[in-house]
């Protein structure tokens, strides 16, 4: 038996490849499903079950692909109703992989179709859980997110969660091994762990949410509070994961297509497509096209894509360094942004070379910063998350989360000038093009953000005044 655990840290998920004797398992597998196909074929086992712990919300499942690649079927616990053939497990129903077995366990909370994935080994023994969003390292699903599907509150669906936490996971020996599916950076939970693998008695142990004698009152006012509102694409992903999806094949050779510099503005403006720069902020700031969105392809992506542009069919025209598109067009497609009409043949450079309009960022250093900002003066505005605002941040700055960008872009006053800074300048690049896209021009965004200030004289605070609100 070998249990490999796949992780992507831009999604911060956990697929998981199971072997054993000749045959294998893949569980919650990525959008593109070649990398697993070469696997088994290297490896020599042939794919007997493709397992689902649930209707993913933050990422599109290769389940379809895989299943249509292989033959293997696809896996849900009990109440799922996926629109494509599948097997509906019973709670307890076991399926044999080789000389082990994957017993499922029905554990509504997260979602009403929630399962974990108990793994018994070739002596039948309780080796480990997938536990998919059900348990977390050092936190527990989210009980918000299915709601509507539910018909039920998100206080119903932690109680639900609080039971099958206790009479599903924590019954099980405390040597079992938790092999979640997200860790620290997804937006499925609040509180988890940079660490992915752990065992149920640790997590008895150090997980709040399994704490000893904690009551199902106790336990629906922690989950649930402090919950941030889900990113927009989430009902969009869990839509494709039940209902279908296009190849990831077709997707890609779509995306792959070259536009040349005299078509693309023709291409843009016909089809509404948003123009996707992916380059790293600092070559971005330099000169890009006007109206584009810089989201660098080397940070948190796909989740900042998904956030902030929420309408998966919206259709994007790529902007990228030479030999990223296919990573790109990849990254896109993991969180259900498929319809992708191409890239710019040749990258910005072409773009330049051709002598078309460019537009650039007005960025100046934490020393610059330092040297001309009037503290009480002028305005400055933080997009890092509250969390980190609370931690430091610059003495009378504003607290404007990038994302909730959409919600206080309306409270800019295009005529009062204003600074602009994150933690490491990613963040605050993407909101300087979105808010240059939009017709601001009155701001400066600060290079190195607030990593870069900490380093100067200018005063930083912890105190937050839950009264200051923003009136440029």
């Amino acid at each position: 038996m070998k249990i490999e655990q796949i992780y992507t840290g831009c999604l911060a998920q956990g697929a998981y490849y199971i072997t054993s004797n000749g045959e294998a398992a893949i569980i919650d597998p990525l959008r593109e499903v070649q990398p697993y196909l070469d696997r088994l074929e290297r490896d020599n086992v042939k794919l007997k079950y493709i397992f689902e712990t649930h209707f993913h919300a933050d990422f599109v499942s290769g389940h379809l692909d895989l299943s249509k690649a292989t033959g293997a079927p696809i896996v849900y616990g009990p109440t799922a109703q996926p629109e494509f053939e599948a097997v509906i497990a019973t709670d307890g129903q076991e399926f044999q992989i080789g000389t082990i077995k994957i017993k499922v366990l029905h554990t509504p909370g997260h979602t009403m179709e929630s399962a974990t994935f108990l793994l018994l080994d070739e002596k039948g023994k309780e080796y480990a859980i997938f536990s998919g969003d059900t348990l977390f390292i050092g936190d527990v699903g989210r009980p918000d997110l299915a709601q509507k599907a539910a018909h039920m509150t998100q206080e119903q669906l932690a109680a639900t969660l609080y039971h099958s936490l206790r009479d599903k996971i924590m019954t099980l020996p405390d040597e079992v091994i938790v092999y979640p599916a997200h860790g620290a950076g997804s937006a499925c939970g609040k509180n988890m762990s940079k660490e992915t693998v752990s065992t149920i008695g640790n997590q008895k142990a150090t997980n709040y949410a399994l704490r000893a004698n904690m009551t199902e009152a106790e336990f629906i006012k922690e989950v649930t509070d402090g919950l941030l509102p889900p990113p927009a694409y989430f009902g969009m992903n869990v839509a494709m994961n039940k209902q279908g999806y296009e190849s990831f094949e077709n997707v890609l050779n779509q995306g792959m297509v070259a536009i040349p510099v005299a078509d693309f503005e023709a291409i843009a403006d016909e089809s509404g497509a948003l123009i996707l720069d992916t380059r790293k902020n600092a070559v971005f700031a330099k000169g890009f096209i006007p109206q584009s969105i810089n989201i660098g392809i080397e940070g948190d992506f796909a989740p900042w894509v998904g956030a902030l542009i929420a309408d998966v069919r919206q259709p994007i025209i790529l902007v990228t360094e030479i030999d990223q598109e296919e990573e790109t067009v990849t990254r896109l497609s993991r969180v259900g942004f498929d319809n992708i009409l191409g890239h710019l043949d040749g990258g910005f450079e072409a773009w330049k070379k051709a002598g078309k309009e460019i537009d650039t960022v007005h960025r100046i250093t934490a020393d610059e910063f330092a040297n001309e900002v009037n503290i009480g003066e002028n305005t400055i505005i933080d997009v890092r998350k509250e969390s980190e605002y609370a931690a430091e941040h610059v003495e009378d700055a504003y607290s404007k989360p990038l994302a909730y960008i959409n919600d206080w872009i309306k409270d800019i006053n295009p005529k009062e000038p204003f600074y602009l800074h994150c933690a490491g300048g990613y963040r605050s690049m993407i909101a300087a093009s979105i808010l240059q896209a939009r017709g601001f021009r009155n701001f400066t965004e600060i290079e190195g953000g607030f990593n870069a200030i900490a380093k100067t004289s200018i005063p930083k605070t912890d105190f937050v005044c839950q009264s200051k609100t923003l009136n440029t």
